[in-house]
């Protein structure tokens, strides 16, 4: 663990403010840009990969805990680039991270990385799913809605509906945001199949123009 409780980014303070104004002055900022932040951390990430699975989720927890934003993507970035060999025991323990410093940027991050998994580990969808479906914390359900954002041919649309039609009334502008970015994504591939089901249910405004946007 020495390497990464030595390890600090460097930022620029003329950043930090804008950063976090950005993000509704939630959180305190390093200020360092994504890019400048996968830069200084490209050998801390390669380093993450070498390491026994077992030491992953305290490396996690060792930057989640930082104070500044950063760190919180950072621990998300060393998930990202070992999903390919994270076993499900890991992604239920990650799950938790969602409700942690929860907002829009480190929640869809984290979807990401268990979007991958999934990809990965197909067979192990259904359990994903329900940890965050039906979760009170609408954060999770945001992921639940998400999960299969980048999926094609190998979307479930059984779990899309069950995940859209639990939050269809939920006020929440990020669920409605989630439900009209998921369906818009999945219309790229499948419009015929996105135009039925906003015909067959009805959704928000929010939901039905975001979901409805690539279609004719």
């Amino acid at each position: 663990m020495t390497a990464y409780q030595d390890f600090s980014f460097k930022g620029d303070s003329g950043q930090s403010q804008p950063m976090s104004s950005y993000m509704k002055n939630q959180f305190p900022f390093l200020g360092v840009p994504a890019p400048e932040r996968r830069k200084q951390s490209r050998e801390v990430i390669a380093l993450s990969k070498k390491l026994p699975l077992s030491e992953i989720p305290d490396v996690v927890e060792a930057f989640y805990n930082r104070e500044e934003r950063e760190y919180q993507y950072l621990a998300i970035d060393i998930c990202t680039a070992n999903a390919r060999r994270l076993t499900l025991a890991e992604i239920q323990l990650f799950a938790g991270y969602v409700g942690r410093k929860s907002w829009w940027d480190s929640v869809d991050a984290w979807r990401k990385v268990f979007g991958n998994y999934v990809r990965y580990h197909p067979e192990d969808k259904a359990k994903v799913f329900a940890l965050f479906h039906q979760h009170p914390d609408f954060w999770l359900r945001r992921v639940a809605i998400l999960l299969q954002l980048m999926e094609k041919e190998t979307l479930d649309k059984a779990v899309l509906t069950d995940a859209i039609l639990f939050d269809r009334e939920t006020t929440e502008f990020f669920i409605q945001k989630a439900i009209g970015w998921a369906l818009r994504q999945y219309s790229k591939y499948n419009p015929d199949w996105v135009a039925a089901f906003i015909a067959k249910y009805p959704l928000s405004r929010l939901a039905q123009k975001e979901g409805s946007k690539y279609l004719l």
